[in-house]
């Protein structure tokens, strides 16, 4: 048996502390991934607030779904465009992020609380030849 060395040891460390699972972006969360998940956690929270919500609630709301990999439930706020039964959310910086990525092809079932209200529908993720990822989502009636 070879004795390993210190930086070997090291780098597994922390590989091991940074390594996510399902992800598509490489395997690793980098700072703005971590950035973005406590930021969303506490936002979150704030667009609960009665008055927040009204206020904010006419252009931010919470999106929640599934995570097609893990299972396991997400919300975080999003930014959006109604028009009728329609809601359009722009992911902006689509490369360092995942969360849209559970919506391509056939799609995937979404909540959302859009100005402190409830809507079920299906969301779809779509790339235009630019680069832009949309999620359009189609609120049940």
């Amino acid at each position: 048996m070879c004795p390993r060395s210190d930086d070997s040891i090291g780098l597994r460390r922390r590989y091991a502390r940074h390594h996510v699972q399902g992800n598509p972006g490489g395997g690793t969360v980098n700072t703005f991934q971590k950035s973005a998940a406590a930021f969303n956690k506490v936002f979150v929270v704030v667009m609960k607030a009665p008055v927040l919500d009204r206020v904010l609630g006419r252009s931010m709301g919470i999106l929640t779904y599934t995570g097609r990999k893990s299972g396991k439930e997400f919300s975080l706020p999003v930014a959006y465009k109604r028009t009728g039964n329609h809601v359009k959310v722009a992911v902006a910086v689509p490369d360092k992020k995942n969360w849209w990525r559970n919506f391509e092809n056939d799609g995937g079932r979404v909540d959302v609380d859009l100005g402190g209200v409830h809507h079920s529908g299906l969301a779809v993720a779509t790339r235009d030849d630019r680069g832009r990822v949309t999620v359009d989502i189609d609120l049940e009636r």
